[in-house]
């Protein structure tokens, strides 16, 4: 019967992911520029709105990366988009 070959070495690939993260620090949190905002729910739905107005999603990947209500009727959001349309 023929031997069945192990995994391959992924030193090289440990390397590269290691030089890459090394050249470009970006603290883990990618590419995208975010933002938080704690505001009313009115106020909220009209900064998602200019968010989404300003930088259109099909172009920046502009989206509301996480969302919570607080104290009353407050809403602390985090809004994400690419930092260019390239």
């Amino acid at each position: 019967m023929m031997k069945i070959p192990g995994p391959p070495p992924l030193d090289g690939l440990r390397r590269r992911i290691s030089r890459y993260r090394q050249e470009k620090p970006s603290g883990g949190r990618g590419d995208f520029v975010r933002e938080t905002f704690c505001l009313s729910r009115p106020e909220a739905r009209a900064k998602a709105r200019e968010w989404f107005d300003e930088f259109p999603k099909a172009a920046y990947w502009t989206e509301v990366e996480s969302w919570r209500q607080v104290d009353g009727d407050r809403i602390e959001f985090t809004m994400r988009r690419l930092p260019s349309a390239d």
